[in-house]
């Protein structure tokens, strides 16, 4: 069936190239230039628009990104299609995934695997904690569906935090797709001038109740003096046996998006990237050393890219108050 699957793909692809590069445009399209005019984050759409294409190329189940994408002004599923089609095809063929997207090994990730590879070592670390804890609280949600998804039914209280227009849209754009998010306590916030736990407590957060802070692809935007206040805010603020699943980034991916094309992409939005660890060697280390700094404990870690001879571009980290 794969030997077929390259006979309809390869004539299929062609054919379908004008209609893949009028994709790529309608999703840029929305995703910059409709994101920008309604004050929203462009990159939380990037995440959204792999999620959808993680669960229709069956690599990760997740019906609620499927039916919050087609409610979002700032996404388009149909161009989605017009640029995956030719490849959804070959998968449906022959079981089999081809070139994007896939599941790479471990440590031998590349920067195009990112949203697949993070969301599914997150997902496996949180799978892990989920049993033992009693708040979830997603620090910088965007487009995150989790609490709609398979937690909902795991017992947990779930506040999601973000900037106010973000939120507005993603609650807005939930009602209209039909998902009930009447079990998730929003907190809006400034996550640069307000403390994040009097917003959490005003809604009902237990400092005494074991807690994951789930803390996805925010870091690299944010200054490393915000980093540090942020982990020493959770470490004052939580219970003992509490967990943040974070991600770091190193400065190879740092500067890759620090490059004149990434700062104009990132800076339409005003998104540019921040915080790097120096990740080329020695990398375990530097991690457990700057976590030792905020006297907090390192789990288990994903290090994405560590094959590479520059070290990796970034880790997905478990840490223990």
């Amino acid at each position: 069936m794969n030997f077929i699957s390259f006979i309809v793909f390869i004539p299929l692809q062609i054919i379908f190239l004008p209609i893949g590069l009028l994709g790529i445009m309608l999703v840029a399209y929305k995703q910059m230039v409709i994101s920008k005019q309604l004050g929203v984050s462009q990159t939380a759409i990037e995440v959204l628009n792999g999620r959808w294409t993680m669960h229709v190329f069956g690599i990760r189940q997740d019906k609620a990104t499927e039916i919050l994408a087609k409610s979002l002004p700032n996404t388009s599923t149909k161009g989605l299609w017009f640029c995956l089609l030719p490849l959804w095809v070959k998968y449906k063929i022959s079981n089999r995934l081809f070139g994007y997207p896939r599941v790479p090994n471990e440590g031998k990730e590349g920067i195009a695997d990112i949203v697949v590879a993070r969301t599914l070592y997150f997902d496996r670390i949180i799978d892990q904690l989920a049993d033992d804890i009693a708040q979830f609280v997603v620090l910088g949600a965007g487009y995150d569906t989790r609490a709609y998804s398979g937690l909902k039914n795991r017992g947990l209280t779930f506040f999601e935090l973000d900037q106010p227009m973000t939120q507005k849209l993603k609650v807005t754009s939930l009602r209209v797709a039909g998902i009930d998010p009447s079990h998730v306590k929003f907190v809006s916030v400034d996550f640069s001038h307000e403390s994040i736990f009097e917003k959490l407590r005003a809604k009902g957060y237990d400092p005494n109740k074991k807690t994951i802070f789930l803390w996805e692809g925010v870091t690299l935007y944010l200054t490393e003096a915000d980093v540090r206040k942020t982990l020493q805010d959770i470490k004052g603020n939580a219970a003992p046996g509490s967990a943040v699943i974070a991600d770091f980034y190193g400065d190879r991916m740092i500067q890759a998006g620090s490059g004149y094309v990434g700062r104009k992409a990132l800076g339409y939005t005003n998104e540019e990237f921040g915080f790097g660890l120096p990740f080329a060697t020695n990398f375990e280390n530097t991690l457990k050393g700057f976590l030792d700094s905020k006297n907090l404990k390192l789990g288990q870690t994903y290090f994405m890219g560590r094959s590479n001879t520059k070290g990796p571009f970034m880790v997905v980290a478990e840490v223990h108050i």
